[in-house]
């Protein structure tokens, strides 16, 4: 989600257009036409900023609005013009049940608990018609929840996919052979990569389950997570020493480089940007079929759909490291499939859609709340 706004905001700035962005944090370089009103609220636990900045943000929107009011979903309690939708938790509760959380003590329970419940009755509030002019989902799959969660009477839900760097994200064969060595990695190994938090959601231990039964296979994991708990479950599975756990990082890009496949078998996403990210590194997709992903992969041309299970995962793994050929016709495909999402394609729909709803170009103001 902070990637996308910042590549809207970033672009609409670029065309000559001036926006504020309300929000805790902003990293965007100064800019004559950008305005920040920091929110100030509390991080962490989500059960907490959530709430707050609802109320913080809601201020701050009567206070500092300027023409068009565009939020990243249900945010404020203020009438507003557009919102995207990154996750539906309406959708995701139907397709994956009850909240799962990165660790397993009870008040990380009650917590995501909590935190489900209240961004449910935010997306009741703000999703209906007079809540919210035109929703805009991230995916096919998010339009078709909103549509059956939040009827409309006919108002259209827009679809405007993420977008992806193809350059910061493009094979690199020199990064390849240095994070490679870094990690201790030999130019002939065979590497899956997985990206992501959330660990449970986005089906890690099934990855994990599913290398220890693709002979030759190693494993990349970037992202934060229950490190002690996998590292448990890695080596029940017999894949102990063939985990490497990199952690979080702001620069993915040499990890995807090094890698030969991209495996998330994940419960439920809206369009996943990592996924985006795998296919313009020209990786084969080994992704589970959910929002965005069903539009991204070409099964068994570009990768394939897999289930959420290890042996799943491992046949396809196994299939691609006895073909080279293959490998090599998927990557192709993969980094082919990336060139549908642009980011200047992204900003350009939604200066377009900004003048539908405006009738004429205004400024916008958008608004952003930290995730859970």
């Amino acid at each position: 989600m902070e990637r996308q706004l910042g590549e809207l905001c970033g672009g609409l700035l670029a065309r000559g257009h001036r926006v504020v962005v309300i929000a805790r944090r902003c990293e965007l370089a100064a800019h004559p036409r950008l305005r920040w009103v920091r929110v100030r609220t509390p991080r962490r636990p989500f059960s907490l900023a959530y709430p707050a900045f609802f109320i913080a943000g809601s201020i701050a929107v009567r206070r500092h609005r300027e023409g068009l009011l565009h939020t990243t979903g249900a945010v404020v309690a203020n009438r507003t013009d557009l919102s995207t939708v990154h996750f539906c938790h309406h959708g995701f509760r139907a397709a994956a049940g009850a909240p799962q959380t990165s660790r397993r003590s009870p008040a990380y329970r009650v917590n995501a608990a909590v935190c489900a419940w209240m961004s449910r009755v935010a997306e009741r509030a703000c999703f209906r018609p007079r809540g919210t002019r035109r929703l805009v989902a991230v995916s096919e799959g998010v339009a078709r929840e909103l549509e059956r969660f939040f009827p409309r009477g006919g108002r259209e839900v827009s679809v405007i996919a993420n977008g992806v760097d193809r350059d910061a994200f493009a094979p690199d064969a020199d990064g390849r052979e240095q994070t490679r060595g870094a990690l201790g990695l030999a130019s002939e190994d065979l590497v899956a990569l997985f990206v992501g938090g959330d660990w449970e959601r986005k089906g890690l231990r099934h990855v994990i389950e599913g290398v220890a039964a693709a002979e030759g296979w190693q494993l990349l994991v970037i992202g934060a997570g229950d490190v002690p708990r996998y590292r448990e479950i890695a080596s029940g599975s017999g894949a102990g020493d063939r985990v490497h756990w990199v952690g979080a990082t702001t620069r993915p890009a040499p990890y995807y480089a090094a890698a030969d496949a991209f495996v998330l078998p994940s419960a439920y996403e809206a369009f996943p940007l990592v996924g985006l990210e795998a296919a313009a590194a020209g990786l084969p997709l080994l992704m589970s079929r959910v929002n965005g992903v069903e539009e991204l992969v070409e099964d068994g041309r570009n990768g394939w759909f897999v289930e959420h299970d290890g042996a799943s995962i491992a046949k396809r793994l196994r299939t691609l490291g006895e073909d080279p050929q293959l490998r090599a016709r998927m990557a192709r495909a993969a980094r082919d499939a990336s060139a549908r999402y642009t980011w200047d394609g992204v900003v350009d729909t939604y200066v377009t859609l900004y003048v539908t709803l405006a009738q004429g170009e205004r400024p916008s103001t958008l608004v952003a709340a930290p995730t859970p």
